[in-house]
């Protein structure tokens, strides 16, 4: 009896949980199919008028198009660069022993405490200075650093579950040090680079404050900022914001559903060691 008590709190606990979780995106996508007339109104979700114009008119008061671009740009190399980069370093750290080790992971762990408003000011004069204020690239340098410290962790973790007797093998055999790590340790770590890459394409992609700051034109924001251009002094289009958002968070639904298992595993692999 107290078994299946416990089980209908859990049932119960994980309901509240999804439609907490769930209730806000449901209400936003069924909004964006409304006027503001009916948003604003204090009837039900499900009564008015539903049509498509509010993604028309999205189209029309954002350069969405050009957004999506952007974005799919900034989001795909800075991605790139993180997991080539803090692969190799991860692997350094995870699997050699040096002096400044442990000082030097203490410091990306540190980088973690800081928030991102903290560095706005400087990042902004750093980027200013080296000439990419206001361009993709600058946008890409961004994003990249500040997704090193999360991939740096989650690869780490992943490496010391490797087992070195398959390295010391490749070795026998006559591998080179670069040989081994591409086609023996790379393969077995693709549940951590799926985490690694998820999470940072999800951070770029979502990422407004930067992405407002450094830019200014529409030929370097990314489809965040496109939000903005829905709101104005005196009036607000609830309906075409509704639907750029749902425009703007949907492809990053799709990809996290598509790779989830692999980021479960990549995420619960360093809790194990062996």
């Amino acid at each position: 009896m107290k078994k299946k008590t416990i089980q209908i709190m859990i049932g119960i606990f994980v309901i509240l949980i999804c439609v907490i979780s769930v209730g806000p995106f449901l209400w936003v996508l069924l909004s964006s199919f409304r006027g503001n007339a009916d948003i604003l109104s204090s009837a039900s979700i499900f009564n008015g008028h539903f049509s498509f114009k509010n993604y028309f008119t999205a189209f029309k008061l954002a350069p969405i198009a050009q957004f999506y671009k952007n974005s799919v740009i900034v989001t795909v190399m800075s991605t790139l660069i993180c997991l080539t980069v803090m692969s190799m370093a991860s692997y350094v750290i995870a699997r050699f022993q040096f002096r400044g080790r442990k000082f030097l992971r203490l410091m990306f762990s540190m980088a973690l405490l800081i928030p991102g408003s903290a560095l706005l000011l400087p990042v902004y004069n750093t980027v200013k200075t080296i000439g990419l204020l206001d361009t993709i690239p600058g946008l890409i340098l961004v994003y990249s650093g500040f997704g090193l410290t999360t991939s740096l962790f989650i690869l780490s973790s992943y490496f010391m579950t490797i087992p070195r007797e398959l390295e010391e093998s490749a070795y026998i055999d006559g591998a080179g040090f670069f040989r081994t790590f591409a086609t023996i340790i790379m393969p077995l770590v693709k549940p951590a680079l799926a985490t690694a890459g998820v999470l940072q394409f999800i951070e770029a992609r979502n990422e407004f404050q930067f992405a407002l700051t450094l830019t200014t034109g529409n030929d370097s924001r990314t489809l965040p900022v496109a939000l903005y251009y829905f709101k104005s002094a005196y009036a607000t289009d609830y309906g075409a914001m509704f639907a750029a958002t749902i425009l703007i968070i949907l492809p990053t639904i799709v990809i996290y559903f598509l790779m989830q298992e692999q980021v479960v595993s990549g995420m619960t692999a360093g809790a194990v060691k062996g």
